[in-house]
């Protein structure tokens, strides 16, 4: 298959593998290796950075710190998202062949050999452990152990209902390892960020997960869209609130002032806007929906940075 959406001979009505952008003005064979790792959709790198974020906002020691660190974390969840994206085509790849969505990645593609890829990914690593250098010796801990989660969550949509949970404890590894960098240590706010970001993840990710819903169900893949069904906006209200609480129970544990609760009502509005607009049968309006979730980073980040003032 090529990169513009076609696949066979046949046009792909949904599909989230395209060349567009500045990515489309890269070498052609550079291209499958920046789609193999999501360059096309900055998202996701957003959504791995953004509770490391939120950690800055929390509990850096200054505004030059948070910014060094900002700027490291940044690099780090491009770099580190799209290793994790490796991995998971590498384990997916037949499965990717069969779902509408992905079937033009990559390596399902066969754009990109899985030998390619391989290299590719050590490539990625490598460049992860030099930003996970520049940090205290407990991140480097925390670096090490953010591993079997990568590799464990392509496993996990085979034999549990809840891969996006597995996928939770990945992508909000960021909040205690940012705090860590921050303070050089771990205690409750740093761990109540973990929890908060944990449940908003599972939350927009099922949200993503309706996508796929359809597809998921004839070749077997297993999730919380599945799982919930009808359900999933009672559970995103559990997911939001949950989240919005531990998100406060963070900032009065670090010492917020009162400029927090009412900033944190900006992001709490545009969770409720989620909820009541989801709808499970419009897969494009779950994308949108998921992808609102940035702002929604943005501006916790921003209660955080309001709550020091």
């Amino acid at each position: 298959m090529g990169l513009s959406g076609e696949a066979n001979g046949r046009v792909i009505p949904h599909t989230d593998i395209r060349a567009r952008g500045w990515v489309a003005q890269l070498p052609p064979a550079w291209q499958p290796y920046a789609l193999l790792m999501r360059l096309d959709r900055p998202i996701g790198s957003w959504l791995l950075f953004l509770p490391g974020l939120w950690a800055f906002a929390l509990a850096a020691p200054g505004w030059g710190a948070g910014l060094w660190l900002t700027l490291l974390f940044g690099l780090g969840a491009v770099v580190m998202r799209g290793a994790g994206c490796v991995v998971n085509d590498l384990w997916d790849r037949d499965l990717d062949r069969r779902v509408t969505r992905t079937a033009g990645r990559p390596l399902a593609s066969g754009a990109v050999t899985p030998r390619q890829a391989l290299a590719f990914l050590a490539a990625l690593l490598a460049i992860g452990l030099a930003i996970l250098l520049q940090l205290n010796t407990l991140c480097w801990g925390l670096g090490v152990v953010s591993l079997l989660p990568v590799a464990l969550y392509p496993l996990a949509k085979r034999v549990t209902d809840f891969p996006q949970a597995v996928l939770g404890l990945t992508f909000s590894w960021a909040a205690p390892m940012g705090y860590a960098a921050a303070t050089g240590r771990l205690d409750a706010p740093g761990l109540l960020l973990y929890a908060a970001a944990f449940l908003w993840i599972l939350g927009y990710d099922t949200i993503y997960a309706h996508q796929d819903r359809e597809d998921d169900a004839l070749v077997g893949v297993r999730s919380t869209a599945r799982f919930f069904g009808r359900r999933t906006g009672a559970a995103l209200v559990v997911f939001y609130a949950g989240t919005l609480a531990l998100l406060a129970a963070a900032g009065a544990a670090g010492g917020m002032g009162a400029l927090f609760y009412p900033a944190l009502l900006l992001p709490a509005g545009l969770l409720a806007w989620q909820i009541r607009r989801l709808d499970i049968d419009d897969p494009a309006l779950c994308l949108r929906l998921f992808q609102r979730n940035r702002e929604t980073g943005l501006l916790i980040a921003l209660a955080f940075l309001a709550g020091r003032l």
